[in-house]
C-alpha cells in the first residue's frame, strides 16, 4: 500500500491529513540567502580575469579575498536580524549568523600586487590581472 500511494503521489496528502486535516505546520526560514552558498559570474580577456559574487547585506569589513597564485577564496562573514511585529508586540526575532566562502582556481596566476575589488548594491567585483609569463632564464656558471 505505502508503494502505491507513493508512487501515485498521494503520500503527502495523507501525512497531511494525519497531521491536521491538511494543515501543514508553520515554518520559517532563518537562513540567509547566502546560506547556500555564493554565486559568481567569472570573465575572461587577454590580460586579466573579471568576477562578480553575490553577497547581498554583508558588509565590505565582513568579506575576506585571498589570491595564492591561479587560486582564489572568498569569505564573509553573514548576519542577519529579522523581528516581526504587531504594533508593540512581538510576534517573532530572529537571528543568523554564519560564514560562507567559495574557493575556485583559474587557468592563469593572478598578479596579486595590482588586483583590485569593490563593492556596490551587495555585488563583489575583483579584477584580477594576469601575471606576466615569465621566460627561462638561462645562468652562467662563473
Amino acid at each position: 500500500m505505502n508503494e502505491l500511494m507513493r508512487r501515485s503521489g498521494l503520500e503527502p496528502l495523507f501525512d497531511d491529513m494525519l497531521k491536521g486535516f491538511f494543515i501543514r505546520p508553520m515554518t520559517f526560514d532563518t537562513r540567509s540567502d547566502l546560506a547556500a552558498g555564493i554565486k559568481l559570474d567569472v570573465k575572461e580577456d587577454e590580460k586579466a580575469y573579471i568576477v562578480h559574487a553575490e553577497l547581498p547585506g554583508v558588509n565590505k569589513e565582513d568579506i575576506h579575498v585571498r589570491i595564492d597564485g591561479k587560486h582564489v577564496s572568498l569569505t564573509a562573514e553573514v548576519k542577519k536580524e529579522t523581528e516581526v511585529k504587531e504594533g508593540e508586540k512581538v510576534l517573532r526575532s530572529e537571528r543568523y549568523f554564519g560564514q560562507v566562502s567559495r574557493s575556485f582556481e583559474l587557468a592563469h596566476d593572478v598578479d596579486e600586487a595590482t588586483a583590485d575589488a569593490s563593492l556596490r548594491d551587495g555585488v563583489l567585483e575583483l579584477l584580477l590581472p594576469k601575471k606576466e609569463k615569465t621566460t627561462g632564464r638561462k645562468l652562467i656558471i662563473k
